[in-house]
Formats: structure tokens, sequence, C-alpha cells
């Protein structure tokens, strides 16, 4: 009897323990989605005000090199849901740019009409220092991020990836080490139909539809990777941005960006455009101050209405801006 009663409870816990073992379904795309929505919210509620050192290489091929030292700043707006990235370029080749010392300070510290339109100055200076003849607005780290958000997920088409393609795209052999990905992730593809598209060009007017892929943790929803590619009619733009665990503020932050630009319509003897940013120096926006900027309504917010200009977006009147414009609403 006393056998038989051991064995019994010998059998009862092993079933047991198979039972707590048991591994819970795997989530369902529209799961994983809506995790990836909600830790786009979390990154960027803790991102903001976090500034960021850039090094940005760029290789015109042929021609030029240019270096750039920027510091990149995410804030975010109270009149839309939408984000904003600052790029304060404060060295070119090596040579330090005027009034550099303090200006993100300033710039929020000063009401926010003229905060605005200093930031859209900074913006517009900045962006000229792009190489080649395509104005883009869009080769910032956390602009692919914009596609997971929650009220813009609908724009997109999703799917995900078949294992076997899931291989990360070959890259420029100084940058392929920034982007490995070595834990369990999804790879769900985006593409979209909308119209207007996020991404356009401001002085023709045009439509600029993406597509690409996000390498997704689907249990946290963290995104690790992402790869985005702007359809100009003029241009194809490639940008994959890879994310990393930054020890110091204890969250994954952009630490790498890779771009290319192809000309697809004469001139193709133009070349195309080779880029690798790399960023650290992470650290707080050290002035208390209200960060919220009041940023214009875009397509994706409403109607289509007048963009706002900048220097590159609205020639004067009677002229024509003859170069593919990248930037976002």
């Amino acid at each position: 009897m006393r056998a038989r009663l051991v064995t019994a409870m010998i059998l009862a816990a092993a079933s047991a323990s198979l039972t707590a073992h048991v591994p819970s379904p795997p989530p369902d795309l529209k799961t994983v989605l809506a995790r990836a929505a909600a830790y786009v919210d979390e990154f960027r509620e803790q991102l903001s005000g976090i500034v960021a050192e850039e090094h940005y290489v760029q290789q015109q091929v042929p021609g030029d090199r240019r270096e750039l030292r920027s510091d990149l700043l995410l804030v975010r707006s109270e009149t839309t849901p939408r984000w904003l990235q600052f790029r304060d370029t404060f060295e070119v080749d090596s040579n330090p740019v005027r009034d550099r010392a303090d200006r993100l300070t300033r710039l929020f510290l000063q009401p926010a009409a003229t905060a605005i339109e200093q930031a859209q100055r900074i913006s517009a200076e900045s962006s000229r220092y792009n190489l080649g003849s395509v104005l883009r607005t869009v080769n910032v780290p956390l602009m692919p991020l914009m596609l997971l958000e929650r009220d813009i997920q609908s724009r997109f088409r999703f799917s995900r990836v078949a294992d076997r393609e899931t291989r990360v795209s070959p890259l420029d052999e100084t940058a392929v080490g920034l982007f490995r990905v070595t834990t369990e992730v999804w790879v769900v593809r985006f593409e979209e139909p909308e119209r207007p598209t996020i991404v356009r060009d401001p002085v023709k007017r045009g439509d600029v539809p993406t597509q690409g892929r996000f390498w997704i943790e689907p249990q946290s929803g963290r995104v690790l990777m992402s790869e985005m590619r702007a359809s100009h009619p003029e241009v194809r733009a490639d940008i994959t941005v890879s994310y990393q665990s930054e020890p110091v503020l204890g969250v994954l932050v952009p630490i790498a960006m890779h771009e290319s630009y192809r000309r697809t319509r004469p001139p193709i003897s133009m070349g195309r455009i080779e880029a690798t940013a790399t960023y650290g120096k992470f650290r707080r926006f050290r002035v208390e101050v209200d960060q919220h900027v009041d940023l214009p309504h875009a397509p994706i917010d409403k109607e289509l209405i007048s963009e706002p200009g900048t220097p590159n977006q609205n020639p004067e009147p009677g002229t024509r801006n003859p170069e593919p414009n990248l930037n976002t609403n």
C-alpha cells in the first residue's frame, strides 16, 4: 500500500510539473503590434528631454565626404501627438559652427512662438550641411518609430516575415557590427497604402510612400531595429536604425543609423549618398523648463493643409526647386 501511495505521489508531482511548464500560445500579429505601440509610447516618454551626441559621416559616391557632430534632442508637443527631433550641428569637418554654446538651452528658455521660429531655423540650417542634392529631414533615428504609434498603424499594412526571410539586409562592413540582433524577435514587414503619405515632397506636393521592416521582441514589444525605404519618384532612400540598451539611462536608445540615397531618374550619374551616424554621450537636458512644442498639424492629424515654410521647402515665388525633397509632415 505504501509503495503504491508513494508512486502515486511521484506521478502526481510529475504531472503538476509538466502542467506548470506548458508554454503559453504565441501571440498573434495584432497583439505584437499593440505591444509595440505601447512600447513606443513609453520609449518616447523616457527619451523626451534627453540629448545625444551624434557623429555623422556622409559620403557622396563619387564625390565629397563630410563629417558632422551635432546634439540631437527629442521633445514632445502638446498640440499634436507628434514628436520633434532637433539636430543642432556644432561641428562640420572639424570646424566649429559659430554660436553653438548652449543654443538648445537658450532655445527652450524663450517664449514658445520665438522658440519654434528659432527651432525651424536650427533645423533648416543643420539640414543644409547634408551632402548631395536630396533635401531631407527624414534622416533622424527615431522617425521610423512614428509608424508604430497607435493612431498611425491603421495607415499601414503589416505582415510577419517568414523565418527564412528574417536575415538582416547586407550593410556596409563598417556598420554591420552595430546591427546584430541576438535575441528572439519577430520581423514585421510594413507598407503604406494611404494617401497623403507621412513622408512627402513639400515643394512638388508629392506623396512619398514608405515600406520596410521592424525587428520586434514579441513579448515586450521592444523594437531592436528598423529598416525603412522611402520611394520618391526621383530618388530611393533606405534608412536602417539599430537600438541597444544604454546602461546609464536603463532604456533602449538609437546607437547607429545607416542611410543610402540613390537617384532613380537622370541625372543618375550624380551617384549616390552613403551615410552612417553613431550616437553616444546621452544626458538629460540640463535646464528644467517646459519642453512642449506647438507643432503644426500634419496630414496624418487632419486633412492636408499648407505646411509651414522653411528655407528648403518653399522657394521664392516664380522659382522652382528642382531637387527631390524627403520631409516628414
